[in-house]
């Protein structure tokens, strides 16, 4: 089969290498050169994803089976037309164009499935978004419609956060619209990531949940499994499903709750494999997300996914500007037991940007603190340099 991939990152490029391994062609397409899936890809192109007109040319030239996004800022609306030449859009069309835009994926977790979310407003203008902060108090989240990583989101506390606020995710923002969502701050205890996978013809599977960390909007660690009781556990994977069902098509979805004294409040979603499952490469489970994505989309049956392991991972971040980054340190962390890394291989590092990752794994009657904070300093230990 071949794949078009419209995303290069570090998720495009182990999913790029689980289809290489079972002998999928995959075209690798992002805004930038040398971007990490083109390094492993059998194409690549470079292209502005949100011109409509240039992402249908690539579509026309390599007549794809499958498209597979992997970022926000893509002209999703074309979607619906690649689906009705033939071509999967993965999961469907319908999914990529609600979950691109928090805005159509909050309104059909909330209104239409009836979902307990955060309360929750919209903003087009800074005026608009003092009027939805007094609608749903402080202290409160802001975030662009359309963005990833953290871009654009920050925390009101005060009114004076307001307008540095509205600018920050005008800024951050991807794509071409200007609206931000106002959400009531959750005073949850915990967050974790639970990977859904979707399958064609077999039932829907859920991977063990996973905890994360998060500063600046960005997971930071993430570990697996998160400490869950069993009913806030069924609740959100019945959450999971119904929201995976309305989207419809096959693969693995990223589905983010909140964990609170009140219960489980959806957050968020992404129709892919998922930052915070980078944990996954530890061996943690008999499948990666990646693996499992694939798998999905291929129509491959799961027959199960099975926990192995406790494992943590630990991104590391740039702290400088560079063309040609480097990285000290990898020597220290390849002598640690139980630990692995990633090196995404980005042409460029700007501060906080996120380079590599450091993976950890124990036996699951090992406490995931102790496997956290293994993963924590092994990403200490590496430093980017210019």
């Amino acid at each position: 089969m071949k794949i078009l991939l419209l995303g290069s990152g570090e998720l495009g490029k182990e999913f790029t290498i689980a289809a290489q391994r079972i002998g999928q062609i995959v075209i690798a397409v992002d805004s930038y050169k040398n971007a990490p899936a083109m390094q492993v890809a059998h194409d690549f192109e470079v292209i502005n994803m949100l011109d409509g007109e240039a992402l249908d040319m690539i579509v026309a030239k390599h007549q794809p089976d499958f498209i597979v996004p992997e970022i926000e800022a893509i002209r999703t609306e074309r979607f619906y037309d690649y689906e009705k030449q033939g071509i999967t859009v993965v999961p469907s069309a319908k999914a990529a164009n609600y979950t691109m835009n928090r805005k159509a994926i909050r309104d059909l977790a909330s209104k239409e499935l009836g979902l307990k979310t955060a309360n929750y407003c919209y903003a087009t203008t800074a005026t608009e978004l003092y009027e939805g902060v007094k609608a749903v108090g402080m202290p409160c989240i802001v975030k662009p419609l359309m963005s990833s990583s953290g871009k654009g989101q920050s925390t009101i506390k005060t009114v004076a956060d307001i307008e540095k606020a509205w600018k920050y995710a005008v800024d951050g923002s991807r794509g071409d619209i200007i609206e931000v969502i106002v959400e009531a701050f959750v005073k949850f205890h915990s967050e974790i990531t639970l990977l859904t996978v979707v399958q064609n013809n077999n039932p829907t599977l859920f991977c063990a949940p996973i905890g994360h960390r998060q500063e600046r909007g960005d997971y930071i660690e993430s570990w697996q499994p998160a400490r869950i009781s069993d009913k806030d556990l069924y609740e959100a994977q019945d959450m999971a499903e119904k929201v995976t069902e309305a989207l419809g098509g096959a693969g693995l979805f990223g589905v983010e709750f909140f964990l609170a004294d009140d219960g489980v409040y959806f957050s968020e979603l992404s129709p892919r494999p998922h930052d915070t499952g980078m944990v996954t490469l530890a061996g943690t489970q008999n499948f990666n997300e990646f693996e499992l994505h694939l798998r999905a989309i291929l129509s491959l049956p799961i027959s199960e996914i099975t926990l192995e392991k406790a494992g943590a991972s630990a991104v590391i971040l740039a702290s400088e500007n560079s063309f040609h980054p480097s990285y000290l340190g990898v020597e220290k962390i390849a002598a640690l037991s139980k630990t692995d890394f990633r090196i995404f291989g980005k042409p460029t590092a700007r501060p906080f940007r996120r380079m590599g990752v450091a993976l950890t794994h124990d036996s699951l009657d090992t406490a995931i603190e102790t496997v956290v904070e293994r993963a924590i300093k092994a990403a200490h230990l590496v430093t980017v340099k210019s």
